[in-house]
């Protein structure tokens, strides 16, 4: 890890490299036990097998991994050890494993046991699909029952699972190669957790409709198995080059264009103080939207929304309450009240967004959904108490709720939701493929609301609120953590890159409003006290939030990439002229090739830079 590693992760701890395993044609990274970035010819074939075991807030156990032994012979690999889960009351699983590799087979063998007793939301494997080039594309499933069916992966992104009961799934890879997964030992489904932004269809153990969590019971042993077979015809031929001879990653100039979206940044009671004494940073940021986040539920009430007013006017720019209604009581009247509160409060925001608080938390497949006032009430209840002021609804959590109870698109005027990238990993690989969901998932809203306008956000690497558990995961070593409230990476430049590819991969979505920040506090783009970084010290991110702001209402043009999963770019236009927007979602060096746009560059790891270009 070189020295500036703080500069790029927030951190100093490195991510332990994985090893490289390699059976011919077959080649996988060995990390933390699990299997990543399964490959075949250099074809991404998967993208993971993992075992995994999640606690009672589908939080994911680090087990502890010994006697691990890899042999590798060019031909062939194997790898065995043994990985132990501590559980709450001294509970304790230990899980055996094998993985051998011959080219054109991989297996992942697994047996669990505990002596204790052990609780468990799932425990077994996580087979993850790529999506890009297999979103739409045909697959064979088998189901435990022997039926064989011919369907396709999900184009727009399925809500509940698109495969059930599964014993096999089986796709082409390239002409002529295909994979068949085949999973024994339980009953596997699939999820599409690009509903998550992961860029990944995920098959799992033990279907959702079953109890959770569940105890394993002592002395018991739990075995299941991986296999992947790769048939190869001959025929295949090679994936063109992502880049040129000379190494660089192309740029071309597209023909897609459109209008560059406002940006927002959040504001919450706790830290409405340090945001108005920090008001000079904000009126450099400039952003043309504050989202002011307010829950009854939490204790907010007409101090907090005094706290707004003053933040609102001493700004310029339009402000939105975001509203999470407790629906205690009637909607009508819970929002009569929040009404009052404003106006004693002297708050009148632009735009209204509510959504009930009870709706912040998923209701998984099989589960039943809970008392809820019809949304058509409470959008008819927030119109009569806010005359006047635009109405927006969808979700204050994530897509996935969103996709899954679709609020009535004729009652609001505009539709909002967030997303989260460390949801259900949250190494640095995974956290910057989620850019890869991204444009699947404002497909799939425009396919639900037409043109309705659309926001999103806030979206941040840390989590605010988790949809899936009763907390959201404290975290502070500062390490890389899934659902985690505070990340360490926000600290960095990985937080940069990751915000600008984020605006990058949802500029096709027309977006009314991207809020990906708030100023202070852990979602901020200043550091708080006893952060790593000086107190009131930009973060990275900082630089990001600031170029989209000042382009809000810029048009933009596509720039596609040969190697979007490294670099991405798009080039503005405004009064200014023309530049070229171009960032590097890796942590090492790239060259880049501009082609026509006559521009050759060499990116620092997570970099951003802007050139001019003749227009």
């Amino acid at each position: 890890m070189t020295a500036d590693a703080f500069q790029l992760y927030g951190t100093r701890a490195p991510e332990k490299p994985p090893v490289r395993l390699t059976a011919r044609k077959l080649t996988a990274d060995l990390a933390d036990g699990n299997l990543r970035s399964i490959r075949y010819g250099g074809i991404e074939v998967l993208r993971a097998i993992s075992y995994l075991v999640r606690d009672r807030d589908w939080g994911t156990y680090s087990p502890e991994i010994a006697d691990l032994r890899i042999e590798q012979s060019g031909d062939r690999f194997e790898v065995s050890y043994q990985a132990c889960c501590e559980g709450p009351r001294e509970s304790r699983l230990v899980i055996d494993v094998r993985i051998t590799g011959d080219g054109g087979r991989l297996d992942f063998d697994a047996e669990a046991i505990t002596e204790t007793g052990f609780e468990t939301n799932r425990c077994g494997f996580c087979i993850l699909h790529p999506i890009v080039g297999v979103a739409g594309s045909p697959a064979t499933v088998e189901h435990v029952d022997g039926r064989i069916v011919a369907t396709r992966f999900p184009d727009l992104i399925e809500p509940w699972q698109p495969f059930k009961d599964m014993r096999a799934i089986t796709h082409d890879v390239m002409p002529g190669v295909t994979a068949e997964c085949r999973m024994e030992g339980d009953t596997f489904e699939m999820e599409d957790q690009r509903n998550w932004s992961d860029a990944s269809y995920k098959t799992y153990v033990r279907p959702l409709a079953l109890p959770w969590p569940y105890q394993i019971p002592a002395g018991q042993s739990v075995r299941q198995k991986t296999s992947l077979v790769i048939r190869d015809t001959g025929r295949s031929g090679q994936r063109s080059a992502a880049m040129t001879p000379g190494g660089a990653i192309r740029l071309e100039l597209g023909t897609r264009i459109g209008t560059m979206p406002d940006i927002g940044v959040i504001v919450t009671p706790d830290e409405a103080d340090a945001t108005l004494s920090a008001r000079s940073l904000l009126a450099e940021i400039a952003p043309l939207e504050l989202l002011f986040h307010f829950d009854p539920d939490a204790g907010h009430g007409v101090e907090a929304l005094k706290k707004f007013a003053a933040t609102a006017a001493a700004r310029r720019g339009r402000s939105t309450l975001e509203i999470a209604l407790p629906c205690k009581s009637s909607p009508a009247s819970e929002a009569a009240k929040i009404a009052r509160q404003m106006q004693s409060a002297g708050l009148r925001p632009d735009t209204i967004l509510i959504s009930p608080s009870v709706d912040r938390q998923s209701t998984p497949p099989g589960s039943q959904w809970p008392d809820c006032p019809p949304l058509e009430e409470i959008y008819a209840a927030a119109h009569a108490a806010f005359p006047g002021i635009r109405i927006g609804g969808g979700m204050l959590s994530y897509f996935t709720e969103l996709n899954r109870k679709r609020v009535p698109a004729g009652e609001i005027d505009f539709v909002s939701h967030c997303t989260n990238p460390i949801v259900h990993a949250a190494d640095d690989l995974s956290v910057m493929q989620t850019l890869e969901a991204l444009p699947f998932i404002t497909r799939s809203v425009r396919s639900i609301y037409g043109d309705k306008p659309y926001r999103i956000g806030p979206s941040t690497i840390p989590m605010r609120q988790n949809p899936y558990g009763s907390r959201t995961m404290d975290n502070p070593s500062g390490g890389r953590i899934p659902m985690a409230n505070r990340d360490p990476r926000h600290n960095g430049r990985f937080a940069e890159a990751f915000a600008l590819g984020y605006a990058i991969r949802v500029l096709d979505a027309g977006l009314e409003c991207l809020t990906l920040s708030a100023l202070t506090g852990p979602f901020g783009l200043i550091a708080g006290p006893g952060e790593p970084t000086e107190q009131g010290g930009r973060r990275p991110l900082f630089n990001t939030v600031c170029i989209l702001s000042r382009l809000s209402g810029a048009s933009w043009q596509e720039c596609s990439s040969s190697s979007p999963s490294e670099v991405l770019s798009f080039v503005a236009r405004d009064a200014a002229g023309a530049r070229l927007h171009i960032v590097n979602l890796t942590g090492e060096e790239r060259r880049v090739d501009g082609g026509a746009l006559g521009k050759e560059v060499l990116l620092a790891p997570f970099a951003t830079v802007v050139l001019p270009l003749a227009d």
